[in-house]
């Protein structure tokens, strides 16, 4: 009961996770067109009241009119919306996600023992000091270099060096699928935190001095500003590390650290073409071309240098491994399920047998391994996801030999 309740979480904060992250990442791509889109206004009303910029659109069969007030409007409206709800609901659901799929099992699916052996409170304790840590480092390169001359570019440099570190860490001390998931969340804890931290403070600091009548500081909407493009810049990367734990090709990769930082480095290097692509049109700066083409070609790249390199078929008659491969060495797995129910024996009744039935599914029956036979293909032999971190230590003849299995037929009878 204690998996299927587990199970209902993890669906339910994932829909939710994604539910609020389409509305974050939706209204911060949104806003970023928004401020690469805007002309000067061109009625004399509007120049009056301060607007700095506006925009014509339709959509939905009606017309819409944003304009924007470089620092402050004449006077407040009785109603504002704030966006701060999409960024906070977002990390929570995906926080209480991380905790269900990987914290609440550490010892399977955090922990990859042949990295770093070390008890479940420890691998924690360090996940979560990859949250804090990274905001504060990245915080401090904002706070330090933000300001400065080429400061932009400063704190880009740093940045990737920063997350080039923590992905090399990520992926030597925890299992791959989970560091790129760690990675992934630490970062958007970070986009998060300047939502918190800087964001909406300084926004609030600017309605304050407007309601009381001071000058309002312009520090404030430009530091906002700062932080809100970083964020735009870390969505593309975020989001591969979230997906990409469908895809054991490349958390298992043996350099899946630098998998990692190269599709991520080609998300923000994309991402910058959409960016630039708006004051592109308006002829604000040239033709940002090339960051796409720059980022294909690193994904390209990855595609060429991590392709799988020729492996000879396997022998009909190759052996099954280890102690449960006794008496069984006869047997080609197209029309022996004793050679397949040996190695499911020895490999997966740990998790799902007699004893436990992790994801409710129990293999230590004939029919039951005949009910989820293509479950067990995909998992084991085409995704090669189980057994999780290869725990039990598997060999490819034996998932080959599941495969051909399937391929006959997935037979159960004599």
């Amino acid at each position: 009961m204690e998996s299927y309740f587990l199970d209902w979480a993890n669906l339910l904060l994932r829909w939710v996770h994604v539910i609020t992250a389409i509305a974050w990442i939706g209204s911060s791509f949104y806003f970023v067109f928004l401020d690469s889109s805007l002309t000067p206004p061109e009625d004399e009303d509007l120049k009056k009241q301060g607007v700095s910029g506006e925009l014509w659109a339709v959509h939905g069969g009606g017309f819409y009119h944003p304009v924007k007030f470089a620092v402050s409007p004449p006077q407040l409206p009785k109603r504002l919306h704030w966006f701060f709800w999409e960024s906070y609901s977002t990390w929570i659901s995906g926080f209480a996600l991380f905790t269900v799929s990987y914290l609440y099992s550490a010892s399977t699916y955090l922990i990859d023992k042949s990295r770093m052996d070390w008890a479940p409170a420890t691998a924690i304790v360090v996940a979560l000091g990859f949250f804090v840590v990274f905001w504060l480092l990245y915080d401090a390169i904002c706070r330090i270099f933000g300001q400065r001359k080429n400061g932009d570019a400063i704190v880009g440099a740093l940045v990737l060096v920063l997350v080039c570190v923590a992905s090399w860490l990520a992926c030597h001390w925890f299992a791959g699928r989970a560091a790129f998931l760690l990675v992934g969340a630490m970062i958007a804890t970070s986009m998060s935190a300047n939502v918190f931290f800087w964001i909406i403070p300084g926004q609030r600091t600017v309605i304050s001095q407007i309601k009381a009548g001071q000058p309002v500081d312009p520090i404030h909407g430009k530091r906002g500003k700062q932080r809100s493009v970083h964020n735009t810049y870390f969505t593309l990367p975020v989001l591969f590390a979230m997906l990409s734990n469908h895809y054991s090709f490349t958390w298992s990769h043996p350099q899946n650290w630098l998998v990692l930082i190269l599709m991520m480095f080609a998300g923000a290097a994309i991402r910058q073409f959409f960016v630039m692509r708006h004051g592109y049109k308006l002829g604000r700066n040239g033709n940002p071309l090339p960051y796409a083409l720059v980022g294909v070609a690193v994904i390209v790249g990855a595609i060429v240098w991590m392709r799988p390199a020729p492996v000879a078929a396997p022998v009909a008659n190759a052996p099954v491994s280890g102690a449960a491969s006794a008496d069984k060495t006869g047997a080609s797995g197209q029309n022996d399920f004793k050679a397949v129910q040996a190695v499911l024996e020895q490999r997966c009744y740990m998790c799902h047998g007699a004893a436990v039935q992790m994801k409710n599914l129990r293999l230590d029956s004939p029919d039951s391994v005949k009910q989820h036979a293509q479950a067990i293909y995909q998992q084991a032999v085409v995704q090669k996801l189980m057994p999780m971190n290869n725990a039990t230590g598997i060999t490819d003849a034996e998932r080959a030999l599941i495969g051909r299995w399937f391929e006959a037929g997935a037979p159960t009878g004599p």
